[in-house]
């Protein structure tokens, strides 16, 4: 990173110990880090990061918990992107606060500048742009998801992480003690995953989704981008 200079580095499950953070911003790298609850937004913000990331439970992908010793039961306890977001706000004080979690339209970018967002993370919207590297099963299986269509699951990483209930988390339940510790559990379905996907379905397959997939719109990444700006501005003049 020293060498490709990015200027910014965002960091989930925590940080990096303390000599490398300071190596990374003594060439001008700023570092943003994720927080699910108002506890890990302060031991962030205590180690001088740049912009904290208020990951909702809606979010889609792996849960950014990390101030605990059981997150797969700490799961459970996962706060709202509408109860997180002013809170944590609160909590770290002038340091830009970056909202992420059900986030797939302008309702929702101006729902979280309200709440006291400086910026907001978009992620299951742009899964299916034609840029995205998403899989065609996973393509598919988005364009039938509903808002209740997810779960958190444990058994395709080893830590919670939210995607569509697929086969594998409705026979064996999402969540489970047994599942293979992070990051090996996908090693041992991948035999399963490649089958299945072979038959184009994602029975053993990671469909990482946040809970507003169906508003999410195919169309090119710059597009879902300059859209999300120009309705949450529309809004904003409207209401505000």
């Amino acid at each position: 990173m020293e060498e490709l200079l990015p200027p910014v580095i965002s960091f989930h499950f925590g940080l990096p110990e303390a000599g490398l953070l300071r190596r990374l911003k003594a060439v001008g790298i700023k570092i943003w880090g994720c927080a699910t609850t108002v506890a890990e937004a302060r031991w962030l913000a205590e180690r001088g990061v740049d912009a904290v990331i208020a990951q909702g439970a809606e979010a889609g992908g792996h849960r950014g918990i990390f101030l605990t010793d059981d997150p797969v039961r700490d799961a459970s306890k996962q706060i709202g992107t509408l109860a997180l977001v002013p809170q944590v706000a609160d909590a770290v004080g002038d340091i830009p606060v970056i909202a992420a979690g059900g986030i797939a339209d302008g309702r929702g970018v101006l729902a979280a500048l309200v709440l006291g967002a400086s910026a907001v993370q978009v992620g299951t919207a742009f899964l299916v742009t034609p840029e995205a590297a998403t899989s065609a099963v996973h393509r598919a299986a988005l364009k039938t998801a509903t808002d209740d269509g997810t779960a958190f699951t444990n058994l395709l990483s080893g830590r919670p992480a939210r995607g569509l209930i697929n086969r594998v988390m409705a026979e064996l339940g999402p969540i489970s003690r047994d599942a293979p510790a992070f990051p090996t559990a996908g090693a041992a379905l991948a035999p399963l995953k490649a089958k299945a996907e072979a038959e184009s379905r994602s029975d053993f397959s990671s469909v990482w989704s946040g809970q507003a997939a169906s508003l999410a719109v195919e169309e090119p990444a710059a597009d879902v981008t300059r859209r999300l700006w120009a309705e949450a501005e529309a809004l904003r003049q409207h209401f505000l």
